[in-house]
């Protein structure tokens, strides 16, 4: 009686303990409070928390790319948003990462194009790449994403920072230098539309600058992490034509330790309640099962990987 006692016991014991290791309580990086990243990761934590017995994911904000490569880098937090082109420096530890390799992560899903927009108020009269040579250009904060897209699109034109007069601000701030006078042009990499030039546009007349298809070929070619992209005609007030432009994917990734099987449920889950989701936020919308895997230049996670092949779609 009391071995059959003892085995009760020990099974009601794996039990419990099979049933606590089935709850997840991760954190999940975005961005600043004012940002997409933010609410749209609200959105999604509450969906994976509404369908996913177990889960438990708190969105929490942060600065962003860089930062959420770290905090996932060292356990500070389980999922992430980070720019495909961020997640590719801090791999192999180059550009804004410099030799800091971080390797603690792997990718989930790409989700909707952050384009480089590049925009100049008319009364600069630039028109082009090359007519930013001498004029006062925002390239974004020091050391951000942003500021290596600027150098990179600047680069395929034969220019660099020494040929224009650069400032590092945010993008609010550049969008108060192009109405105010103080700058000529700005760099700005985001979803369309943004809300900064938005509201620029809605008080001084402004021109997007497209790119042209020789160095946008050049730039596509050589970085692997950007595509080509259309910003429709009147996506801001006043621009009446379409801008040839490159962008970036946002992404999700996932600290290497979270296990197979909970990726796997967060891409099957995001994926069977889009249309929830799409309702939660205007960026549900914007992501599909084939293009989700494009632009992943990092390895992706194995419960990401099981999800893909299940749907028929080879990933190395």
């Amino acid at each position: 009686m009391n071995k059959i006692i003892i085995v009760i016991i020990a099974v009601s014991l794996l039990i419990i303990s099979c049933k606590k290791s089935a709850n997840y309580n991760y954190t999940f990086a975005t961005g600043g409070t004012s940002g997409t990243y933010y609410s749209f990761g609200n959105s999604m934590s509450s969906i994976w928390n509404a369908n996913i017995k177990g889960m438990n994911i708190t969105a929490i904000s942060t600065g962003a790319s860089a930062e959420n490569l770290r905090l996932l880098d060292r356990q500070g937090a389980n999922l992430a948003f980070a720019q495909n082109d961020v997640m590719y420096y801090a791999y192999n530890g180059t550009d804004i990462f410099n030799g800091e390799v971080l390797t603690n992560f792997s990718a989930m899903l790409t989700l909707y194009p952050e384009i480089v927009q590049i925009a100049a108020s008319k009364s600069s009269g630039i028109k082009t790449i090359a007519d930013l040579k001498g004029k006062r250009v925002s390239v974004g904060d020091a050391g951000s994403g942003v500021e290596f897209n600027a150098k990179q699109i600047l680069g395929a034109y034969g220019l660099s920072f020494d040929h224009i007069e650069k400032y590092n601000l945010s993008f609010k701030d550049s969008s108060d230098g192009l109405q105010n006078n103080t700058l000529d042009a700005c760099f700005i990499v985001a979803g369309i539309p943004n809300a900064a030039l938005q509201e620029l546009s809605l008080h001084t007349d402004i021109t997007l600058i497209s790119l042209d298809k020789i160095q946008m070929d050049e730039i596509v070619n050589r970085y692997k992490y950007y595509s080509k992209v259309i910003i429709p005609a009147n996506t801001y007030n006043n621009v009446s034509s379409d801008t040839m432009a490159v962008a970036v994917k946002a992404s999700i990734v996932v600290n290497n330790n979270v296990p197979e099987d909970a990726v796997y449920n967060l891409m099957k889950t995001l994926f069977d309640k889009q249309y929830d989701l799409g309702l939660a936020h205007e960026k549900g919308k914007e992501f599909s099962i084939e293009e989700a895997y494009k632009g992943i230049s990092i390895p992706f996670h194995p419960g990401a990987i099981k999800y893909y092949k299940e749907l028929g779609y080879y990933i190395q």
